[in-house]
């Protein structure tokens, strides 16, 4: 395994600034956060991608990003708040360690994800439906 600095962190060789931790998952504050309250919820096995961990893994994952969003409302006194996982390069995921960002939000804070919206060609629609389905 490459150098990754989650690892890193959860193994105590770099410092944080750790919210809570369980046998599966560290969650510490990002040190580059979107908006201050910005923390993170890493699974303490490396995988690089979400598809990769355990169900258990997951439902705890989630579970502490639950806790810690609840948290940092109180803390930030924000409005809202995102959770976010990014799943590879394409996807923006910048440390090939999965993880989920819990970032407080506030109507007027400049963050933006910049989405667009499409449209089905007819029938594209219902055939994709399938061949996800098939998949399942």
């Amino acid at each position: 395994m490459a150098e990754c600095v989650f690892c890193d962190i959860i193994a105590g060789n770099i410092p944080a600034a750790k919210l809570i931790e369980t046998d599966k998952v560290l969650s510490f504050l990002d040190i580059s956060p979107v908006n201050p309250g910005h923390a993170l919820v890493v699974p303490k096995r490396h995988v690089a991608s979400l598809l990769d961990l355990t169900q258990d893994e997951l439902h705890v994952a989630i579970f502490i990003a639950k806790r810690v969003a609840g948290a940092v409302l109180e803390a930030t006194g924000s409005a809202a708040f995102n959770i976010l996982q990014n799943d590879g390069q394409a996807a923006g995921q910048l440390i090939d360690h999965v993880h989920f960002h819990v970032i407080p939000r506030s109507p007027d804070d400049g963050f933006s994800f910049g989405w667009r919206q499409l449209n089905y060609e007819e029938g594209t629609l219902q055939s994709l439906q399938r061949a996800i389905q098939q998949n399942l």
